[in-house]
C-alpha cells in the first residue's frame, strides 16, 4: 500500500510538471508571434517610427536567442526547478512592464527582458520534463503534449494576437502573460525537486560572451535582412560576424575543461538529426505563417481577427500530430518513422498552395484547409520525437545545454524563415509585376508567395532526406567493435537513475 501511495503521488507531481511546462512552452512561442498582430497599434499609441518599430518584436529574439545556452548552463547551477519558477515570475514582471509602457524605449526594454527570462525559462523547462518522464510510453505521452503546444502556440499567438488587439487594445497582448506565467510558478510547487548540479568547474565565459554575441549578430542581420534585403552591408557584416564568432565559439567549446555546450550534444549523428530537421521544419513554417497572415489579410480581403482564426485548424492539427500520433508512437517506432513523414506532410501543404493564383475559386476549401492540416500534422510529428532526441540520453549535467540548443535551432530556424521567405516574396513579386506585361499588383503578389511557398517545401523535402540519413540505426557493428549509441534505441545512461530519484524527492 504504501509503494501504491507513493506512486500515486509521483505520478501527480510528473502532471504537475507536464502542466506547467507546457503553459511555460505556450507563452515562449505565443510570444514570438502575437506581438506582431498588435504592433501597428503598438505604434500609433507610443509614436514609434517606422524605422525603429521592428525592435518590438527584434529585441524579444535577440535577448531569446542570445541568451539560451547561458540559460541552459544557469538552469543546472541553479536546479531545473528554481530557475523554470524565476524565469516564469521574471516573465511575468516583463510582460507587466511592457504592457504599462509609455514610450518606445520601455516598450523594446522590456521586450528584451521577456526574451532574457524566456531564455532561462525554455530550456529549464525541458530539462525538468527530460527528468520526470524516463519510461518509454508514459515519455511519449508527455512530450506530445509539450510539443503540441508549442506547435499550435505560434497558430495561437497570431489568433490571440488578432482579438486581443481588436476588442481589448494592444497593451493586453502583453498583459495576458502575466496571470499565465504567475498560475504556472504557483503550480512549480508541486514539481519534483531538481537539485543544482555540482560540476565543479568555473563558468565558461570566453565562451558565454562568443555564444551570446554569435547567436544575437545572426538573429539581428536574419531581422535586418526582411526590410533591407540580403545584399545589405550592414546584413552582410552582421552574418560575417555571426558566423565567425559561432566558429570560435566551437573552437573554444572543443578545447574548455567545462564548456558551455559540450560538443557531443552537437556532433551525435542522431541529435544532430533532430537539431537539423527542427531547424528547417522552423524555416519553412515561420514563412508559412507569414504568408497566410499576408495573404488572407491583402488578398481575400480578411480582417486581423478572421485571418488569425483561420489558423485554427492549423493549430487543431497539430494538437492531432502530437498527441494522437507522435504521442502514442513514442518508442514503438524509430524517431525517423515520424520526422520524416512529417516534414513530407507539410512540404506537400506548401506545395497545394503553390496553385493559387490571385483569381482562384473556392480558396478556403480547396487550397487552404487542406494546406493547414498537412502542415499542421506535419508540424506535431516532427516536433516530440525531435524534443526527445535532443535531450535523449545525456548526462544529467549536460541536459540543460541540450534543452538550449535546442530552443536555440528553432529560434535561429524562425528568425531565419521569417527573414529569408519574405525577401523572396518581394522579390519574385517586383520581378513579375515589371516582366509580365499587364499584370495586377495582386496577381504579382500571389506569384511572389507562390515562388517563397516553392522554397518553402524544398527545404522541408531537403531536411526529410537529411533526417532520414542521421536518425535511421546504423547496421549493429561486427562484435566487439562497440555499437555506436543513438537516442531512442539504446539503453538508459545514468540520467534515468538521475530522473528516478528526482521523481521520488
Amino acid at each position: 500500500m504504501p509503494d501504491e501511495t507513493h506512486a500515486r503521488a509521483g505520478g501527480r507531481r510528473r502532471w504537475w510538471t507536464l502542466l506547467a511546462v507546457s503553459t511555460a512552452q505556450l507563452l515562449v512561442v505565443l510570444d514570438s508571434t502575437i506581438v506582431n498582430i498588435a504592433l501597428p497599434s503598438a505604434q500609433q499609441s507610443l509614436g514609434m517610427t517606422d524605422a525603429n518599430r521592428q525592435w518590438a518584436v527584434t529585441a524579444y529574439a535577440l535577448a531569446f536567442g542570445g541568451l539560451l545556452l547561458i540559460g541552459g548552463r544557469v538552469s543546472g547551477l541553479l536546479g531545473h526547478r528554481r530557475a523554470f519558477a524565476a524565469g516564469l515570475v521574471g516573465f511575468a514582471a516583463a510582460s507587466a512592464l511592457g504592457g504599462a509602457a509609455t514610450g518606445p524605449g520601455m516598450l523594446f526594454g522590456a521586450r528584451a527582458l521577456q526574451g532574457a527570462f524566456a531564455a532561462l525559462l525554455a530550456p529549464a523547462g525541458l530539462s525538468l520534463l527530460t527528468t520526470a518522464y524516463t519510461g518509454p510510453r508514459e515519455r511519449g505521452r508527455a512530450f506530445g503534449v509539450f510539443a503540441a503546444v508549442g506547435a499550435a502556440g505560434a497558430a495561437v499567438g497570431l489568433i490571440a494576437g488578432g482579438l486581443l488587439t481588436q476588442y481589448a487594445g494592444w497593451r493586453w497582448c502583453l498583459y495576458v502573460n502575466v496571470p499565465v506565467a504567475l498560475l504556472a510558478a504557483l503550480g512549480t510547487a508541486f514539481v519534483p525537486h531538481a537539485p543544482p548540479l555540482r560540476t565543479g568547474g568555473r563558468l565558461d565565459v570566453p565562451g558565454v560572451l562568443l555564444s551570446t554575441t554569435g547567436f544575437a549578430a545572426l538573429v539581428y542581420a536574419f531581422s535586418d535582412a526582411e526590410p533591407h534585403g540580403w545584399g545589405d552591408p550592414k546584413v552582410l557584416a552582421l552574418l560575417g560576424a555571426g558566423v565567425l564568432l559561432l566558429a570560435a565559439f566551437v573552437a573554444v567549446e572543443l578545447r574548455a575543461p567545462h564548456p558551455l555546450l559540450p560538443m557531443r550534444v552537437l556532433l551525435h549523428r542522431a541529435r544532430g538529426g533532430a537539431f537539423a530537421a527542427i531547424t528547417l521544419m522552423f524555416v519553412a513554417m515561420f514563412g508559412f505563417y507569414l504568408f497566410m497572415s499576408y495573404y488572407t489579410q491583402t488578398v481575400l480581403g480578411y480582417s486581423p481577427v478572421e485571418s488569425g482564426l483561420t489558423l485554427i485548424v492549423n493549430a487543431a492539427a497539430a494538437l492531432a500530430g502530437s498527441m494522437l500520433i507522435a504521442g502514442r508512437l513514442h518508442g514503438r517506432v524509430a524517431p525517423a518513422a515520424l520526422i520524416v513523414p512529417g516534414l513530407v506532410a507539410a512540404a506537400l501543404g506548401m506545395l497545394i498552395l503553390t496553385r493559387l493564383t490571385a483569381e482562384t475559386s473556392a480558396v478556403l476549401g480547396a487550397y487552404l484547409v487542406p494546406a493547414l492540416v498537412l502542415t499542421g500534422l506535419g508540424l506535431g510529428c516532427v516536433m516530440p520525437p525531435t524534443a526527445a532526441l535532443a535531450t535523449a540520453h545525456m548526462r544529467p549535467h549536460e541536459i540543460g545545454a541540450a534543452s538550449a540548443a535546442y530552443n536555440a535551432s528553432q529560434q535561429l530556424g524562425a528568425a531565419l524563415g521569417t527573414a529569408l521567405l519574405n525577401t523572396l516574396a518581394a522579390s519574385a513579386a517586383a520581378a513579375h509585376l515589371t516582366s509580365a506585361g499587364g499584370t495586377t499588383a495582386a496577381a504579382a503578389t500571389v506569384h511572389g508567395y507562390t515562388t517563397a511557398l516553392t522554397v518553402g517545401a524544398a527545404v522541408l523535402l531537403g531536411a526529410a532526406c537529411l533526417t532520414s540519413l542521421l536518425t535511421t540505426p546504423r547496421p549493429e557493428r561486427e562484435p566487439g567493435a562497440g555499437p555506436e549509441r543513438e537516442p531512442g534505441h539504446a539503453a538508459a545512461e545514468p540520467e534515468a537513475a538521475v530522473a528516478q530519484q528526482v521523481s521520488r524527492t
